[in-house]
C-alpha cells in the first residue's frame, strides 16, 4: 500500500483515552480481527494526553484527507488562539512521538500534564477499515484523566484574577462525580491549597477513597436534580461562599467546571494544538463524549475556527439516558427516559460515569455550532467495546472511553 496516499481520520474520547483515525484500509470493514493476521498500518509512536471517559471520537461520512495533502492554512484571524492561550505546545515534526515541550513557565507536577501520546488501535482499525488513534489522556500526571488539563486551567485562571492565592489558606470547592475532583485535589496540594469535594453517593467508592488519600475533604450526598439546593453542584457553590463569608481573609473558591470558560480553553489551547502537531493537521474526524462539554467544544473550536478546517467532522458520543444526542441531532434537549409514563428521578440512567447530561451548560453551549453529528451508545454496547479493547488492544479502559471508541462501527 502506498503510504503517501492514505486517508486520515481522527477520533477523540472523553475520558482517560482518546482515539484518532488515520488511515483507511482495503475493504476489510466487517472482517473480524485475527491475532495472527498482519495488520497494515502506519508505524505511529505515542504522545499527548487524553481521557477514556472522554476518549475515542469518530463520525459518519468522513471526508478523508490523504497524507500527501498539505494541511489547511491558518486563517488571518488566528489571533483568536493567542487571545485565549496560556500554554501552547511547540509545533514539531509530523509524528506521534512525545516531542512536544512543556511550558517553560511551569514546574513540578504541572509539567506532567498535557502532551499525551496517540496510541494506534490496531484491532479496531483493522475491524473498521480506518486507522484509529487513541489520545491517552490517562497518562496525564496528576489525576490521570483529561480533567488534569481542566483543573490546572481553572486554578491558573483563578490565580491570575486574584481569586486564588497560593499558600494563603484558600480552599477550592467543587461538585464533581470524581475525575475533576481528583485532578483538583492533586494540583491543589502542589500549589498550597486544600480541596473540598461534594459528590453524589451513587458514584464509585474508589473515587472518594482516592480523594481522601490525596488529602481532600469529601462529602457524598444523595443525588438531587440541579434545581434543588441539595444538588451536589449547588451545595459546593454554597459552601464556597459560606467559607469566604465566615473565614476572612481566607477564601472559598468554587471551581464551577460546568460554566467556567477555563474548561474549554484548556482544550482550545492545549489538546487541540497537540493533536494538530502530532498529526500534522491532517484529520478527518474527532469524536468525544460530553459531561461539561469542555473537551469537544475546545478541540472543535480550535480546528474549525483557528485552523479553518470546516470539513472536519466533530461527533458527540452520548450514553443512554442523556439528552445531548437529541440536542445535537434535532435541536431538542430530550431523553427517552423523560417520556410520559417513564420519567425517572435520575434521567441519565447509565453505568457510564462522567459523560451525558440533560441540561445545557455553558461549556457545551458555546461550542454546539461546531458539532456536526451525534451517536448514542447503550450500556451493553459500551461493555462490549470495553471488553474488545482489553482483549484485542490490551487496554483496560473505563466505560466512557468505550463509548467514545464505539463510534467506529457507524463509520463502516
Amino acid at each position: 500500500m502506498d503510504r503517501d496516499n492514505l486517508p486520515l481520520a481522527i477520533a477523540f474520547a472523553s475520558g482517560v483515552f482518546a482515539a484518532l483515525g488515520l488511515t483507511r484500509f482495503q475493504s476489510r470493514a466487517k472482517r473480524s480481527y485475527s491475532d495472527e493476521e498482519q495488520v497494515n498500518t502506519l508505524n505511529l509512536n505515542i504522545s499527548g494526553p487524553i481521557n477514556v471517559k472522554h476518549i475515542a471520537h469518530g463520525a459518519e461520512g468522513l471526508q478523508a484527507l490523504t497524507l500527501n495533502q498539505q494541511p489547511p492554512p491558518i486563517p488571518a484571524d488566528a489571533q483568536l488562539l493567542a487571545k485565549h492561550a496560556t500554554h501552547i505546545p511547540l509545533k514539531s515534526a509530523p509524528s506521534l512521538s512525545r516531542n512536544l515541550k512543556p511550558s517553560q513557565a511551569r514546574s513540578g507536577l504541572e509539567t506532567a500534564i498535557g502532551n499525551t501520546p496517540l496510541i494506534p488501535l490496531r484491532a479496531l482499525s483493522e475491524a473498521t477499515g480506518c486507522t484509529i488513534l487513541g489520545k491517552a489522556e490517562y497518562l496525564n500526571g496528576a489525576g490521570n484523566s483529561p480533567k488534569d488539563r481542566v483543573a490546572l486551567s481553572i486554578i491558573e485562571a483563578a490565580e491570575a484574577s486574584g481569586d486564588l492565592r497560593p499558600y494563603s489558606g484558600d480552599v477550592i470547592y467543587e461538585g464533581t462525580v470524581g475525575s475533576t475532583g481528583i485532578s483538583l485535589a492533586s494540583i491543589a496540594r502542589s500549589r498550597g491549597y486544600q480541596a473540598r469535594i461534594v459528590m453524589p453517593d451513587d458514584q464509585a467508592h474508589e473515587k472518594s477513597d482516592l480523594l481522601l488519600k490525596l488529602g481532600a475533604t469529601v462529602e457524598r450526598v444523595t443525588p438531587a436534580p440541579i434545581t434543588s439546593p441539595q444538588n451536589y453542584i449547588n451545595m459546593a457553590r454554597r459552601k464556597a461562599q459560606e467559607h469566604t463569608n465566615n473565614m476572612p481573609p481566607r477564601r472559598g473558591f468554587f471551581a464551577d467546571q460546568f460554566e467556567n470558560e477555563a474548561n474549554w480553553r484548556a482544550h482550545f489551547t492545549g489538546t487541540g494544538p497537540e493533536i494538530d502537531a502530532q498529526t500534522d493537521g491532517r484529520i478527518d474526524a474527532f469524536v468525544a463524549g460530553a459531561g461539561t462539554g469542555g473537551t469537544i467544544t475546545g478541540v472543535a473550536k480550535y480546528f474549525k475556527e483557528v485552523k479553518g478546517m470546516k470539513g472536519m467532522k466533530v461527533v458527540l458520543a452520548d450514553p443512554q439516558g442523556s439528552g445531548l444526542f437529541n440536542k445535537v441531532k434535532y435541536g431538542v434537549m430530550f431523553s427517552e427516559t423523560e417520556k410520559e409514563g417513564t420519567r425517572r428521578r435520575q434521567q441519565v440512567d447509565s453505568i457510564v460515569e462522567g459523560i451525558g447530561c440533560n441540561r445545557i451548560v455553558g461549556n457545551f453551549d458555546i461550542g454546539t455550532e461546531n458539532i456536526d453529528d451525534a451517536i448514542r451508545v447503550s450500556d451493553e454496547q459500551a461493555l462490549m467495546m470495553a471488553r474488545f479493547l482489553v482483549e484485542k488492544e490490551g487496554l483496560f479502559l473505563g466505560s466512557s472511553s468505550a463509548v467514545n471508541c464505539k463510534f467506529a462501527e457507524p463509520l463502516i
